[in-house]
């Protein structure tokens, strides 16, 4: 087994004690970021004069019930811009898969914000935009579930916990998840 990533790929390989450490960046997000980023920074510019405006008529005593509910909306718009600013920017923390035999480690690091067209599964589209950094490990007995699927999207690196399907590699190509399926299979057989 061949303990080094393929040429060209991202992947990259380290030691902390007698622990390795496989860390498999995320994908780039891409250049439309910093055009979405630009809207969001102008328009939260013409937020805050709105904001202002409806602020002092509400501090002069003189606003209705509409204004009132109209800048509770208007915060909650404002704080929601502000948030997807943070997305935006943040940089990415990748993937990392810690070999702490007879364990295994995933921590699986915060992808890159990135602004897809034509989601078909609303709940999906919804995670992505909203992602959860989860650190799991996986015993030596789940560590025999590790599986190269095919599928006609390409292969899937998968190891099962549980009732659970967890994806390996997410974001690297298929000659990288069949290099870290052979070295991962090489580390626990």
């Amino acid at each position: 087994m061949n303990p080094t990533p393929p040429q060209n790929s991202n992947i990259s390989i380290s030691s902390r004690g007698s622990s390795q450490i496989v860390s498999i960046p995320h994908g780039s997000a891409g250049v439309m970021r910093f055009f979405i980023g630009a809207f969001l920074l102008v328009w939260l510019g013409g937020w805050t004069m709105g904001f202002l405006s409806a602020g002092k008529e509400v501090l002069s005593g003189d606003a209705e019930a509409f204004l009132i509910f109209w800048l509770a909306g208007w915060c909650l718009g404002g704080a929601f811009a502000v948030f997807f600013l943070y997305r935006i920017f943040r940089p990415s923390v990748p993937e990392q898969l810690i070999l702490n035999k007879p364990c295994l480690s995933l921590d699986t690091g915060i992808p890159p914000f990135k602004m897809v067209f034509g989601w078909v599964n609303q709940t999906e589209y919804w995670k992505s935009m909203f992602p959860k950094r989860e650190k799991m490990e996986f015993t030596s007995a789940e560590m025999n579930s590790l599986k190269l699927r095919e599928t006609d999207a390409g292969n899937r690196l998968t190891i099962d916990q549980g009732a659970h399907r967890i994806e390996l590699a997410k974001s690297s190509t298929e000659i990288e998840r069949e290099w870290l399926y052979d070295f991962l299979k090489d580390h626990y057989s």
